[in-house]
């Protein structure tokens, strides 16, 4: 029998109101109890007496209550409580405010544990609004932790205490322990079942320290090892096909590209190609900032794969981004005898079926698509590549079955322009090889960024006007497409009307947002590259990848309705050039988080920085999409907090996959896999 499975109203005094109320939180059986973790914790110190106490300190006392309490009424619901309390070194009054009904709780001759905050009051130290609870020197004389519980509306502290209390008796002897003891005994972690009593409620402060450390552990160490477990599925235990293609005609490409390529892509582009030489499929994420150069290196692995005889994908996640690839790819390949093909949602279905079946029978070299290719009818005659572009968009699920368009595994690379620290880069793309472009190409001076308030829009609007008179082009974001009662921010459909015959009523605006069909997209976008628009008031489907290097101005209207990220790629649409290009943030910020973010955005254009910056306001599950990644959100491990538990825990996954012992190690693999994934449906493998 399971018994964390058991539903939670096998506990006493949880019946069908409460157990409703504890399903807001996750919680349905006892496992789910047992594994809500405290958010945070009062701690209570060993008992002192009123004579050592010291005004703004939390104190313990032991007391008796003198007299009969004294109660102020202030108005219908309002009251002042005051009672005194004595032990065999003073006295102190306690206060409580608007709780009356304490005045028949507590007892003269009963001792009582009084926990609160000191204070001064009428000239004497009192103790503010404290909790009582009868003295028990066994509990009172030391320190002790109450957990804190995340809550909802009709459930207390004590209820979930109590829960947790009562699921512990419950399972004593049915909390398993996963982690293999080889890593227990290596990274000296506590056991499992010391370590939940103590997660909940610890003994000491060490206690709650190796509790924590051995549970985010055992979290961030099965998550890499599901990854690996996949990286295992997909690549080394499959197999491959090993290019060959012929030197001198790479060289001659890459020599004719209208620009050199930068250290760091010569760098990584190597590191791709040393992949596509072997026989097992290459799995590897390239990433680096805005504007590093990733798209020129995914062109050079598309040649080097038809030169090998090979058909390739690359995925984008809209189809602004890969009408824009398909462009790139033309003018990049152009005279080379390569057929290339976009298979997006937006086109015919006639023209779709044509391409489906050239792509089945080999005639098309590279496919350029949106998701449209992940569907099942899309078969390929000879795919070696595959290339997914932001990946932050596709998740470990997309990628796997992805891969199973090809006969044989086809490589696949990964392109993020995510500037994450790379130990996070680890966990959540472990399933692949890492490349960073660490470095920008030359000459391209860094965008000067203002933020201001609403009240400054006319001004922008005029340095708009100065832009287009100088020749250059203006892209001007807005959060929503058409206008909401319920949200006062300016929409794209809403501006566009109004400037068209206001502010800027003699320039060529244009208006582009995602509820556009594709052909329409396609042909504001068309005519904004070839100079014919002035002004493009967009939503943020300009947001990655799109590059007019003529357009030098990024004004973004309600800046602080955007995260970090989305700011910064946004940003990273301008300053394409050798000219000096500019961001406009026109923000009325009401709110500590929303005005740490204008700042750093103003300080910096390094991706790197303003991701730190957006990790620490928004937290890594957000700021990831753990969800879009396909993995569980985390239970306790925090990747900011916890970064170096996650390098321990990195040491340890490679110290596994390093094993000797094969079986060992595929145990740990395949225990992994089930852990992580079985809740989230299953991943195919070919």
């Amino acid at each position: 029998m399971d018994l964390l499975a058991e539903s939670v109203q096998t506990i006493k005094g949880i019946g069908p109101k409460k157990a409703k109320l504890l399903a807001q939180l996750g919680i349905y059986t006892l496992g789910d109890a047992l594994y809500l973790f405290p958010r945070d914790y009062e701690k209570y110190g060993s008992v002192t007496s009123i004579a050592s106490m010291q005004r703004n300190q939390k104190v313990s006392l032991c007391v008796k209550f003198q007299g009969k309490p004294q109660i102020i009424r202030k108005g219908k619901n309002k009251s002042i409580l005051r009672w005194q309390a004595k032990d065999n070194t003073g006295t102190v009054v306690c206060v409580w405010f608007n709780q009356p009904y304490r005045a028949n709780q507590y007892k003269e001759d009963i001792s009582y544990y009084v926990y609160g905050k000191a204070v001064m009051g009428y000239g004497q130290i009192q103790i503010q609004n404290p909790q009582v609870e009868e003295y028990r020197p066994e509990i009172h004389n030391k320190e002790r932790w109450d957990p804190i519980y995340p809550l909802v509306e009709g459930l207390t502290q004590s209820d979930l205490r109590n829960l947790i209390k009562e699921t512990l008796k419950i399972l004593e002897d049915n909390i398993i322990d996963d982690l293999p003891i080889i890593v227990r005994q290596k990274f000296a972690l506590c056991e499992k079942k010391y370590a939940i009593n103590n997660i909940h409620f610890p003994m000491h402060d060490k206690a709650l320290e190796w509790s924590r450390r051995r549970l985010v552990f055992e979290e961030l160490f099965f998550m890499q090892m599901a990854l690996y477990a996949i990286k295992e599925n997909l690549g080394a235990s499959k197999k491959g096909l090993r290019f060959s293609w012929s030197n001198k005609e790479l060289e001659n490409f890459i020599k004719k590209l209208p620009f050199p390529l930068t250290g760091a892509q010569k760098r990584v582009t190597k590191e791709i190609l040393d992949d596509l030489k072997k026989d097992v499929p290459m799995n590897r994420l390239v990433y680096g900032d805005v504007g590093s150069g990733k798209t020129v290196v995914a062109v050079i692995a598309l040649y080097v794969a038809f030169l090998a005889g090979y058909q390739g994908v690359m995925m984008a996640p809209t189809e602004i981004l890969a009408r824009q690839h398909y462009k790139t790819l033309k003018e990049l390949l152009d005279g080379l005898k390569i057929n290339i093909s976009l298979l997006i949602g937006g086109i015919g279905n006639k023209e779709k079926e044509q391409i489906k079946a050239k792509i089945s029978k080999g005639e098309i070299d590279i496919v350029i698509a949106t998701h449209a290719v992940l569907q099942e009818d899309v078969e390929f005659n000879k795919l070696g590549l595959v290339i997914t572009d932001e990946q932050h968009r596709f998740g470990v699920r997309q990628r796997a079955t992805i891969l199973q368009k090809g006969k044989i595994n086809p490589h696949m690379l990964v392109m993020s322009a995510t500037p994450i620290p790379r130990t996070l880069a680890l966990i959540f793309y472990g399933d692949l090889d890492i490349s960073l472009i660490d470095e920008l190409p030359p000459g391209r001076k860094p965008v000067k960024t203002y933020h201001v308030p609403s009240s400054m829009r006319q001004r922008v609007y005029g340095f708009i006007r100065k832009q287009a008179e100088l020749g250059y082009q203006t892209y001007l974001v807005c959060p929503l497409i058409e206008e909401s009662e319920k949200i006062p921010v300016q929409s794209a459909v809403e501006l566009y009307d109004s400037l068209k015959d206001g502010a800027l009523f003699d320039l060529r605006l244009g208006l582009i947002h995602g509820k556009m069909k594709g052909e329409e997209k396609d042909e504001i976008m068309s005519e904004f590259q070839e100079g014919e628009i002035d002004v493009l008031i967009s939503t943020t489907v300009i947001e990655v990848g799109v590059n007019v290097a003529n357009a030098n101005l990024m004004v973004i209207e309600n800046a602080e309705r955007f995260g970090l990220a989305q700011l910064h790629q946004l940003r990273g649409r301008v300053g394409r050039s050798d000219s000096q290009a500019y961001c406009v943030l026109i923000a009325d910020v009401k709110n500590r988080i929303a005005r740490e973010r204008m700042n750093i955005m103003v300080k910096t254009n390094n991706g790197f920085e303003i991701a730190h910056k957006d990790l620490e306001l928004r937290g890594p599950g957000e700021f990831l999409g753990v969800k879009q990644h396909g993995l569980p959100e985390f239970k306790i491990a925090n990747l900011i907090r916890d970064m170096d538990i996650l390098k321990e825990v990195q040491a340890a996954a490679q110290w596994i996959m390093k094993l000797d012992d094969t079986m060992e190690k595929q145990r740990i693999l395949d225990k992994a896999y089930t852990k992580i994934f079985s809740n989230l449906g299953e991943i195919v493998f070919n």
